[in-house]
């Protein structure tokens, strides 16, 4: 059997009246008319409405050629090793089998005869063209993609006239661990030959690409991806997963938190992904929820595959509302996310209230500058910053001679100091230079909370702890921050393009703003003015791995993109000029997260 000719496209009519949205949308003269067209599928009116609006009434709307990279998916590998039997199945039948991909790009044809092909060559039904909704309207791989299940769409069920002389069968191939749509097999044949088994057909292929992927799939992956399954059935709350290479949330996860915060959740997984034990954690989101993480590992025998993370939402957050209007926010300090901009006011609120504070954060997060430039809000007295690591037994002596003179104190890294100085240090604290009004001072402790001691006999004397946020918490603040250090580092004609700011905001900051300075720094010795693009970032910032690297590793991943950088791009002539193989250097690429 041969599909008919293709016929003269019918040209639509737009209906006059001003009922509905679903009778504006005239059916095709070709197809069922009037009260037969209002009872078609929901999808598909549905569908319909999209491809209107996408194309108005072009009734032989082109599908695009995409030139496409070479590439390995994950799809490509299962495809390589099913499709070959899949399609031993429909051998000499005047049907074909094609894979897209999840743009509706077309990877590959197989199956049908010689006048199938031709008749699919006149639509571009052919590797390389697209066939999305927006390019070609209701069609079987199209739309599976902007449905998300298997359907069938039948002859004149098509937007496209051209399209009508078909039928197809588009099922979505879904990753097995993540969920996320890769791609559709789709099953096409003439319209005449439409047959509901074609939909079967197409499920079984797509189901037996899911399963060769999970066969694919590393033991860790699989590992995370049962404890995640399992985590959703036993519980009734948000769940997420993070592994080495996977990221996975519920859909309740996604209903009651929005993107910011979802960001945040997942940096702050990550953050305790490395425990092999389960832990429990609250932490302020952006939008002034507090949330209560259990954690719990993954492990795949004795190897960590990731963490799974249960979220139960607790009461508000009082400290995220907005700044009070009558307390002004420090000028020096940069940055207006909410999770900032609270940790700024629990500071200059500890300040004007002479409440002596501790401040616990990562080194580089700026607990130093939030004491100074609270302190310029009311410059009463000076204040004497005292690192406790430089001074070591100097610091009493210095910290009485300060306190004597009457000024506020600043103790840098007091998680360094030993439990005799601490002693002593709370004696200091408690006589009368540092007790007798009017002469109190401000007093602020600095603290690295993964390194710190138990100090509890000096924190009884201070009412406030605050935790300043890492940067991987508070991303949102890196464009202003940017321009706050580059006008400080006299770079007042540099800017970032979009793409490198971008760029900046994708990476894991594990040493904070004082990273960020370091990278602008080294980027201001590269180009004095202009516009700075991804390509003048320093290697570090081309690569998006969240793990930390070996000095090793750092330099291999900076030698490749020096190498891609000198050679625009060309991974062969990179891998040649560095000495590596081109798999590896593909390899390597996506290991270290290589931004090209």
């Amino acid at each position: 059997m041969t599909p008919q000719p293709i016929s003269t496209p019918h040209h639509r009519t737009t209906s006059k009246s001003n009922s509905n949205s679903d009778s504006e949308l005239a059916p095709p003269s070709s197809s069922p008319a009037g009260s037969d067209y209002l009872r078609l599928s929901n999808w598909l009116r549905v569908s319909w409405s999209r491809s209107r609006q996408a194309l108005g009434d072009d009734d032989r709307p082109a599908a695009a050629y995409v030139e496409r990279v070479a590439t390995d998916t994950v799809l490509e590998r299962a495809a390589r090793s099913v499709l070959p039997d899949v399609t031993a199945y429909i051998e000499n039948e005047p049907v074909s089998l094609i894979l897209t991909d999840a743009n509706g790009i077309v990877l590959s044809r197989t199956g049908g005869d010689s006048a199938l092909f031709t008749a699919l060559d006149r639509v571009d039904l052919a590797p390389g063209f697209r066939y999305a909704e927006t390019q070609v309207g209701t069609n079987g791989i199209g739309t599976a993609l902007e449905v998300g299940r298997p359907l069938l769409v039948d002859g004149d069920q098509h937007f496209s006239g051209p399209l009508r002389s078909f039928s197809c069968a588009g099922a979505p191939v879904t990753h097995p661990i993540t969920g996320a749509i890769l791609g559709v097999v789709d099953l096409t044949t003439a319209a005449q030959n439409s047959n509901t088994l074609l939909l079967s057909f197409a499920t079984l292929a797509a189901a037996r690409l899911r399963e060769r992927m999970l066969d694919d799939a590393t033991e860790l992956d699989r590992a995370i991806f049962s404890a995640y399954r399992s985590a959703c059935r036993r519980s009734s709350r948000p769940v997420v997963a993070v592994g080495d290479e996977v990221v996975m949330m519920n859909s309740l996860t996604r209903q009651q938190f929005d993107s910011p915060d979802q960001m945040a959740i997942l940096e702050r997984t990550r953050d305790i992904g490395g425990e092999t034990t389960p832990v429990t954690i609250l932490t302020d989101l952006p939008s002034g929820t507090v949330a209560r993480l259990s954690y719990e590992p993954a492990l795949a025998g004795s190897r960590l595959a990731g963490g799974v993370v249960r979220i139960t939402k607790q009461v508000a957050s009082r400290r995220l509302s907005t700044p009070k209007a009558n307390v002004p926010t420090p000028p020096a300090i940069t940055g207006a996310s909410p999770l900032w901009r609270h940790t700024v006011q629990a500071v200059v609120d500890a300040r004007r209230r002479q409440d002596w504070l501790v401040l616990d954060g990562e080194p580089g997060v700026g607990k130093t500058a939030l004491i100074r430039a609270a302190h310029q809000l009311v410059p009463d007295r000076g204040l004497a910053v005292l690192d406790a690591t430089a001074l070591g037994d100097d610091l009493l002596a210095e910290a009485f001679d300060e306190l004597d003179s009457g000024s506020d104190l600043a103790i840098l890294h007091a998680h360094a100091l030993n439990d005799a100085h601490l002693a002593a240090l709370a004696d200091l604290l408690q006589g009368p230079q540092a007790q007798e009004p009017p002469r109190r001072p401000w007093v602020v402790l600095t603290r690295y909370p993964q390194d710190s001691t138990d100090t509890t006999p000096l924190l009884r004397m201070f009412p406030r702890s605050v935790t300043v946020p890492p940067l991987r918490h508070h991303l949102d603040d890196i464009p202003d921050l940017v321009r706050s250090l580059l006008d400080t580092l006299g770079a007042t004609r540099l800017t970032l393009a979009p793409a490198a700011s971008n760029q900046l905001a994708r990476l894991a900051w594990r040493g904070n703003v004082t990273q960020l300075k370091k990278v602008l720094e080294d980027t201001y010795r590269r180009q004095r003015s202009g516009v700075v693009e991804i390509d003048t970032l320093p290697p570090a910032c081309r690569s998006t791995t969240r793990r930390t690297l070996t000095r090793m590793q750092a330099l291999e991943r900076d030698a490749i993109v020096d190498a891609l950088a000198l050679h625009a791009g060309d991974k062969t002539a990179a891998a040649t000029a560095i000495g590596m193989s081109r798999a590896t250097i593909y390899r390597k690429i996506r290991e270290f997260g290589i931004v090209l």
